[in-house]
């Protein structure tokens, strides 16, 4: 007796149901918590005089600095931390995990430990500080360049973590294509592997950006807090906080408007990948 084919059954898809609450409630608690405090930045907002707080002289030169040092950064963090991303994905080398836990570092240590860290590194006493001061008359704490050292220092692990994560994901296949194809290794990577994990670089820039502009430990630590070189937006809202409150609100609200605008434009060109 030949058998039949059974009749194929309609396809079931997943409905979305409702959720659980036991989950919505935490959610809704989580969301709670991130957004009231923001929320309480709107209303406590001087309005009124909202446009001379934002348009003086020293608000204007601390959201310019954190906003150029941020983007210097950034560039800063891609020309070094995707070649380091592509070796910790790609490559097996001895102690490849200890350069993963030690590029991780910034991530768990507080700011101001990197700020102390680089003092002893670059400062005029420091292991390198002390030979660019005595050969070449270079001395980088308190500068506005010590303000980008020391936000690459903690920003650079967002990036490298997001690229190394973008490569371990991407299909190998196409490199190996390529390769059998006759392209370099130089070609390999910026006409395959790059186009494959520009969301995640551009995700990475994202964060790293964002990291860079909200510094404050190691910067205060390393660069010091000099209105108009070194003082950037989150020491301006430190500073203004202790002698006018409501000052402090007005850079805080800018710094965040400033923040948002950023990272949603970012988001929809890099992120958003439905």
């Amino acid at each position: 007796m030949t058998g039949s084919a059974a009749p194929a059954g309609p396809v079931l898809r997943a409905r979305p149901g409702r959720p659980p609450w036991p989950l919505v409630l935490p959610a809704l608690v989580g969301v709670a918590f991130l957004v009231l405090p923001m929320l309480g930045l709107v209303v406590r907002a001087p309005w009124p005089d909202m446009g001379r707080r934002v348009t003086e002289p020293d608000v204007l030169a601390a959201l310019w600095l954190s906003l150029s040092t941020a983007t210097v950064t950034t560039a800063l963090c891609l020309v070094f931390g995707v070649p380091l991303a592509w070796l910790l994905a790609r490559t097996d080398f001895p102690g490849r995990r200890l350069v993963r836990a030690l590029v991780a570092v910034p991530l768990v240590v507080p700011p101001v430990v990197g700020g102390v860290a680089l003092l002893l590194l670059l400062g005029r006493n420091g292991l390198l500080g002390r030979y660019l001061d005595a050969w070449f008359g270079i001395t980088v704490p308190f500068t506005p360049a010590a303000v980008v050292l020391a936000q690459t220092f903690v920003a650079m692990p967002f990036l490298v973590i997001s690229v190394e994560g973008a490569l371990r994901g991407a299909d190998r296949r196409y490199e190996e294509a390529a390769a059998t194809l006759g392209a370099g290794r130089v070609t390999v990577f910026t006409r395959v592997t790059l186009p494959m994990v520009l969301p995640g670089v551009g995700a990475g820039a994202i964060l790293c950006w964002a990291r860079a502009l909200g510094e404050f430990g190691a910067t205060i630590t390393f660069a010091g807090n000099f209105p108009g070189t070194t003082q950037t937006m989150p020491l301006a809202v430190y500073m203004a906080m202790q002698r006018d409150p409501e000052a402090a609100i007005v850079l805080s609200l800018v710094l965040l408007l400033v923040s948002l605008a950023v990272l949603a434009t970012l988001r929809e060109k890099w992120v958003n990948t439905a």
